[in-house]
């Protein structure tokens, strides 16, 4: 039989393996959402092109190959050998170098600062071609350019949306939780006939009260409607049971026995010992949002073209063709939202916080 020492050595070997794991996990989770937000920022900082700008010569073509024939990469110009199946072919006549750090289109850096520097692009001399990491869609726009913004707009949209649709419900729940029995059975009437609601002719209604074709911030504001029309009984829901359960421990009724007002209570003992299953569920509730806003883009009812969304960019995954030559190409917004995803739930997974004592 083991000894004790033993059994304690187990223990704590066994304690510091779960907790290696658990911090690998959320610096992963960490890496991964410090990366998507550095293209929120700067996604016309990454972008080598406007995305949406036109080019007929290059109409669906595949991406750019880089080659090494010195210290520098350098890219072919490439020529259309058959227009009837888009076959582009390399003119290697001549290499243009790639360069880092160049002069392109001009946007507002932060939505403040003017410039027109981008992270890298082709030496700009007469006749240089196009750097297209990802290719070209059937208009001719740079697809990576269109995919930093897309990724911009869903997850503005997406964060925004889960922000008001949690301000809302944890009003409606702490207040549900911490009245009295009427106010109770009013507000979670309102939200169990809420969440009984079929999500989509909520959807249907919202997009019916405003025009067909929608600029970008009223595309915006649709899906934050939307977001927060479906998104805040559940949360109001979490938040009046942690309410309810969180009133009966004992150092709330010892709080209540010292003569602490009721604001104080809420504020000081009950709320930040509730803030970690609601933080948990916010995290949930973001890829959830994003799915669905990929999904109202793909049904044409979220941002339109020529703007540009993972919703509309997935649309492209319908030609067979397209995604039997370049299915990682083609697929690449999927592939960016499963990374996402992937990155909130190892977050979501190592962040569950415990109640304070």
């Amino acid at each position: 039989m083991l000894g004790i020492a033993q059994v304690v050595r187990l223990e704590v070997k066994k304690i510091s393996i779960n907790s290696i794991k658990k911090n690998a996990r959320r610096i992963v989770g960490w890496i991964i959402v410090a990366k998507f937000v550095a293209i929120i920022v700067f996604a016309d900082f990454f972008s080598p092109y406007d995305y949406r700008q036109q080019s007929r010569a290059e109409v669906s073509a595949p991406e750019t190959s880089l080659h090494f024939a010195g210290p520098r990469p350098a890219i072919y110009p490439k020529t259309l050998s058959d227009p009837i199946r888009l076959i582009y072919e390399e003119d290697r006549t001549r290499p243009y170098t790639v360069e880092l750090f160049v002069h392109g289109y001009q946007y507002k850096l932060l939505g403040i600062i003017p410039t027109d520097l981008h992270l890298f692009g082709v030496e700009q001399v007469e006749g240089a071609p196009r750097i297209n990491l990802l290719g070209t869609d059937n208009l001719g726009r740079d697809r990576f350019s269109r995919l930093m913004h897309a990724v911009r707009f869903s997850l503005i949209v997406c964060s925004f949306g889960v922000v008001l649709a949690c301000l809302i419900g944890i009003v409606i729940g702490v207040t549900s939780g911490y009245s009295t029995k009427f106010v109770d059975t009013v507000l979670m009437g309102a939200t169990d006939a809420m969440l009984s609601l079929p999500t989509l002719i909520l959807i249907l209604a919202a997009r019916a009260a405003f025009p067909l074709e929608l600029p970008p911030m009223r595309a915006a504001f649709l899906l934050l409607l939307i977001f927060a029309l479906t998104g805040w009984a559940e949360m109001a829901r979490l938040a009046r049971g942690l309410v309810v359960a969180t009133r009966e421990r004992e150092f709330v009724a010892a709080a209540v026995a010292t003569g602490v007002t009721q604001g104080r209570i809420l504020f000081r003992h009950i709320l930040p010992n509730i803030s970690g299953p609601l933080v948990t569920q916010a995290m949930l509730m973001l890829p959830a949002f994003l799915i669905a806003e990929i999904a109202l883009s793909y049904l044409g009812v979220g941002l339109q073209e020529p703007e540009a969304s993972l919703g509309n960019m997935l649309t492209a995954a319908s030609d067979l063709n397209q995604l039997r030559q370049h299915p990682v190409i083609i697929l690449s917004p999927a592939i960016l939202i499963f990374i996402f995803v992937l990155g909130i739930r190892l977050l979501s997974d190592t962040g569950k916080g415990k109640s304070k004592k």
